[in-house]
């Protein structure tokens, strides 16, 4: 193999890694390469909803915040680490106006001042908005800045190896997607990009080009942390993206299909007064994510009855538009709640139909189907209860950097995220983390290895990952089918409603297929190897996430966040299948604990710690400025 040489490789082409390699690269210090599967392909890239979000520092109004202010509130999310809730917040308007200068479109008034709106766990309206693209808006702008500074990008390059000199890295072996032959880089680190692990789902709004790297993390000894920690709400299936905000407020007929073709609007097998159901949908519009908080009287009821006709009854579920839910030729809107019946006469929308109150609220939310080939205006819109983001990830330290010397891991794969994260918070920690561990890369004094020393690792590397596709070669191509198994099974009982008996039994199966991998599942030529990498990478991050949510379940119990545990002795909501009882005490989910695991071959070990607490260090400012003189408190 050609050998590759670049002090940092970063992996994955999204809004954090084009960020990490840009600012290693206008340094000047450190070479820097971008490797990706596809540049287009990716979370950022490919998604948004009715509002992207992004969560930052106030900056605009007369409300007061503070970093220290907004550092807490992220720490409060619950199983949060206190110096990276500092890190995001101290560094959250550095990034912000960053992104501004770059070109992304957020909007400040005549004077100046982001003024921002409140959005999921937020209380201090810190959201801004660039429309419903607004990551895509992200990547698009980091990239022309990479591009502008000379980054060098390998597309259609898989990475599928972390490669290590006793616990320090030393590159990144790769396989080509068009091509099947291997290739590496030789490099002191490698900052992991690659985000949320979203291939282990099979109802998913992530887009379908990203599937996640996280097995990489696990594979080179890495522990991940919070894998119990998911958000999980309503998506449309075809084309996959949130139905959030208006897409709700205008009030949809919810119905489901059997396979006969029959309709159910089954929202009246729960709801006795139907104007309480319609205030319920209405609520789903900014109450997006399932909450446990919001079963027993609130709207997440609504997702729990999404999954009983989707997952239980095996039927269809829909959103249709063109007709009033419960064959109301007129609604009468003051019977909804006041909230409801205020929001929509405010909006003018006390209209006839859901698409006429839709196009008068928020057209562009009918051309966006309309621009993926779904006209609302005649066609009913498949859903279902859909994971769309990774609370946990790789476990990091306060730089961005793992367990092993030289990996970092920055954006959705980083485990920086607590129980209940604001909503778009995601995309300022991508940025912070990018800027993190580019600033702890660009100062370390590293020492690169000899060419000799390397050849060794590689060749073992490349002895191991030639016998593992020589196998799949010999196998039977059954990938996909195994894939789609997989994935639906991880759905079923390990998404938003988790039941311990169903999870255990998926663990088994998952360890026994990944302990029989070689001799069992196989490709049909060499431009399909990536596929056998990414089977293998999806099974061994489930076996990290089932266990954590099984040990969980165990020996805490406690529902919380966006997860739903079986519990034979806890309440159920009425009317609803026994798989939906559970136990909600919010003083007793152990938000001041980090769950980690890592992998001992196979089998995963599972450990408890404490929160790292937000630092509170001496702030004289002639000390920070002495330590800033000497190595700019990078250490």
């Amino acid at each position: 193999m050609e050998i590759r040489t670049y002090d940092t490789v970063v992996i994955g082409s999204g809004a954090a890694g084009y960020s990490a390699a840009s600012r290693i690269k206008s340094d000047g210090r450190k070479s820097v390469c971008i490797v990706t599967e596809g540049k287009n392909k990716g979370t950022s890239r490919n998604t948004g909803s009715d509002k992207q979000t992004y969560y930052k520092l106030g900056l605009g109004g007369s409300a007061s915040d503070s970093v220290r202010n907004m550092a807490s509130d992220l720490f409060l999310c619950g199983c949060t680490d206190g110096d990276n809730a500092l890190c995001e917040a101290a560094l959250s308007a550095r990034c912000f106006y960053e992104l501004c200068e770059n070109g992304v479109p957020f909007p400040s008034n005549r004077y100046g001042e982001y003024i921002g709106y409140k959005t999921d766990h937020d209380p201090c309206a810190r959201a801004t908005s660039a429309g419903p693209l607004t990551s895509k808006y992200m990547t698009e702008a980091l990239e022309k800045r990479s591009e502008l500074l000379g980054v060098d990008v390998f597309d259609g390059l898989m990475a599928i190896e972390i490669l290590k000199n006793a616990d320090s890295v030393c590159g990144v072996l790769c396989v080509d997607v068009n091509t099947g032959e291997l290739s590496v880089f030789k490099c002191s680190f490698a900052i992991m990009a690659t985000g949320g692990p979203a291939g282990i789902y099979a109802d998913s709004v992530y887009p379908e080009s990203q599937s996640g790297s996280t097995g990489l993390a696990l594979n080179a000894g890495v522990s991940l942390q919070n894998m119990t920690e998911w958000q999980y709400g309503l998506a449309s299936l075809s084309p996959r993206w949130n139905v959030s905000g208006t897409y709700m407020q205008v009030l949809p007929r919810f119905v489901s299909m059997d396979a006969e073709g029959r309709e159910y609007e089954f929202l009246a097998d729960f709801f006795d007064d139907e104007y309480q159901a319609l205030s319920m949908v209405f609520l789903k519009g900014y109450q997006w994510p399932f909450d446990i908080k919001k079963v027993a009287c609130g709207s997440s009821v609504i997702d729990l009855l999404v999954y009983r006709e989707t997952v239980m009854r095996h039927r269809r579920v829909y959103l249709d538009y063109t007709r009033n839910p419960f064959a109301l030729e007129k609604i009468e809107y003051e019977k909804l709640s006041d909230e409801a019946y205020a929001y929509l006469s405010r909006a003018d929308a006390l209209l006839g139909r859901p698409i006429d109150r839709l196009a008068k609220m928020n057209m562009p939310a009918i051309e966006l189907y309309a621009g993926k080939g779904v006209d609302l205006e005649k066609e009913y819109l498949e859903i279902a209860l859909c994971a769309q983001h990774s609370n946990g990830g790789v476990s990091v330290d306060a730089w961005w950097q793992t367990a092993v010397k030289g990996l970092f891991a920055i954006g959705e794969c980083a485990g920086t995220h607590g129980i209940t994260r604001p909503g778009g918070s995601a995309l300022n920690s991508g940025q912070v983390g990018a800027l993190r561990a580019s600033q702890r890369i660009i100062a370390s004094n590293k020492a690169e290895i000899s060419d000799d020393v390397f050849l060794a690792v590689l060749k073992e590397a490349e002895e191991r990952n030639l016998s593992f596709i020589d196998s799949a070669m010999q196998n039977a191509d059954n990938t996909d089918a195994a894939l789609i198994n997989i994935q639906k099974r991880m759905s079923e009982c390990g998404a938003a409603i988790r039941n311990t008996d169903m999870m255990k039994e998926l663990l088994t199966y998952v360890s026994e297929e990944i302990s029989t991998f070689s001799s069992k599942y196989g490709i049909k030529d060499k431009k399909s190897v990536w596929r056998i990498y990414r089977l293998r990478d999806i099974l061994t991050v489930q076996i990290a996430v089932l266990a954590s949510m099984i040990e969980y379940a165990q020996n805490v119990g406690s529902s919380r966040g966006s997860a739903l545990y079986t519990d034979r002795h806890g309440t159920l909501p009425n009317t609803l299948p026994e798989i939906f009882r559970s136990t909600f005490d919010d003083s007793k989910t152990q938000k001041d604990l980090v769950r980690e695991v890592r992998l001992d071959g196979i089998t995963p070990m599972i450990t408890v710690r404490p929160v790292r607490p937000i630092p509170d260090e001496d702030e004289v400012f002639e000390k920070v400025w002495k330590g800033y003189r000497e190595n700019q408190n990078i250490f």
